[in-house]
């Protein structure tokens, strides 16, 4: 993109390089702090061991197996995934923006496998109005969260409800491992402290807007042309969304990453000052919480080193495929529902330690299921547990499917089926789609027109 298009559209302009062809970064901020950090620290000459040891010790480290359990996807057949969570904790900022927040909030998550035994890596992006089942979560004062269906940003929030970084940080984890059945290995959060810290200690990043911003929800007022921002100025302009563009999280994303391009290269120019240097990388690693694992300056160095090495061909940024959940609830304008055919595609990639292209991501993604309000279901118990049928049916319905009848089965069954008559194949398969393991069966049997479900004690737990 050259720098009028991006005047016109209000985004910062990097500094000229002489004609040089840069390949713009496609990280959003939490990655780009947390492995910047380490390869500066690790990679500026002159710096003595207090540098480096007090650096260090600025990364927390908090652990998360106790609040995961049991019910994790098995280890991925090779690689590692390392879930990247970027916080809306205000912990620090005194501006206006986010003041009147009271608990940990989630902004960015991504999920990045660096596979084939270190020869390439996939960044694959959860969009934070994704909506999906978080399941019970420890809160950090002896209680445990209902799993309910919501937007996968609200997990961080629902963990962290006590101000507990680990306990936030565990039911992120668990909502992407139960609605993906990827497992995470390790894990890193940064905040926005961090990012106010590193924008003001480089001197504010120029952003050149065409027009004036007012964004009463991102506390922002700019006026038109170019100027420098930081402190809530800086961070008001990364997360104004309804102001600029599509008014979507999808939209925002562009601005984020030109952003984080403006704020790299003016890092790389400023290398040389030694308090610029020291402030910047002083509150990008105060922004980092990690696993154990991860806590410290030589393992996220060694993880941001590996990634640093691949081609620029090997390394893949991908979104998870997705539609408006107003397809299947109407009414519905905030939020997105995974494609669940292409998502499979991906996380079974993911898994199996297989490259995903964004091409094959696309085609994958072309064919949409049928809209879940056009699947017409009957719900019958076939289990001894009374109002079975009601309490399932009431989740199909929440996402958007049409209950034509509830009852109980002629009698009881072992297992759970999906059956369904001639003509219904598609409209099974949406329904199979949100119950993990069950395939549907035509039937010659099947009530005309409807899918039915009958629910056996193994009826698994529905996906978003």
């Amino acid at each position: 993109m050259n720098a009028a298009a991006m005047r016109r559209m209000g985004r910062p302009v990097p500094p000229s390089h002489g004609g040089q062809r840069r390949r713009p970064p496609r990280t959003r901020v939490g990655l780009w702090i947390a492995l910047a950090a380490a390869c500066l620290v690790l990679g500026t000459a002159g710096t003595g061991g207090w540098f480096y040891t007090e650096l260090s010790g600025n990364i927390r480290g908090a652990g998360v197996d106790d609040a995961l359990g049991d019910n994790r996807p098995g280890a991925t057949r090779g690689g590692e995934n390392i879930l990247v969570i970027g916080s809306d904790s205000r912990r620090g900022l005194g501006g206006a923006y986010g003041r009147g927040l009271t608990t940990m909030q989630s902004d960015t998550l991504m999920l990045l496998h660096v596979g084939g035994s270190g020869r390439w890596a996939t960044v694959v992006s959860f969009p934070r109005d994704s909506w999906v089942r978080i399941p019970a979560c420890e809160q950090g004062n002896g209680t445990s969260s209902v799993p309910h269906h919501f937007k996968i940003n609200a997990a961080f929030a629902i963990g962290g409800a006590t101000g507990d970084t680990a306990k936030a940080a565990a039911c992120a984890i668990k909502t992407v491992e139960q609605n993906t059945r990827v497992r995470v290995d390790h894990f890193m959060i940064v905040d926005f402290q961090g990012f106010t810290g590193m924008v003001n200690a480089l001197g504010g990043v120029e952003v050149c807007p065409t027009r004036p911003i007012h964004d009463r929800r991102a506390h922002l007022d700019l006026r038109a042309g170019c100027q420098t921002v930081k402190d809530d100025q800086a961070l008001g302009y990364v997360r104004a969304r309804y102001s600029l563009g599509d008014g979507t999280d999808i939209g925002r994303i562009g601005r984020q990453q030109e952003f984080m391009r403006a704020l790299t290269t003016k890092a790389k120019a400023r290398l040389y000052n030694p308090k610029a240097l020291y402030g910047f990388l002083d509150s990008a690693t105060k922004s980092l919480t990690t696993d154990p694992d991860l806590a410290g300056l030589r393992p996220l160095y060694e993880l941001a080193s590996g990634v640093k090495g691949l081609p620029t061909d090997r390394i893949e940024f991908l979104t998870v495929p997705h539609y408006p959940r107003a397809r299947d609830v109407p009414g519905d304008m905030a939020n997105v529902v995974w494609n669940p055919p292409a998502a499979r595609q991906l996380f079974t990639a993911l898994t199996d330690d297989r490259e995903m292209t964004g091409a094959r991501l696309r085609k994958a993604a072309g064919q949409l299921p049928p809209a879940a309000n056009t699947v017409p279901v009957a719900v019958l118990n076939g289990t001894d547990t009374t109002g079975k049928a009601r309490a399932v049916a009431g989740q199909l319905s929440e996402l958007g499917f049409r209950i034509t009848a509830t009852g109980n089965a002629p009698e009881p069954v072992g297992r759970s089926t999906l059956t369904y008559p001639e003509g219904l194949a598609g409209q099974a398969r949406a329904l199979a789609e949100r119950i993990p393991g069950l395939d549907p069966t035509v039937s010659d049997r099947a009530v005309p027109g409807t899918v039915t479900l009958t629910i056996g004690p193994d009826l698994p737990v529905l996906r978003g």
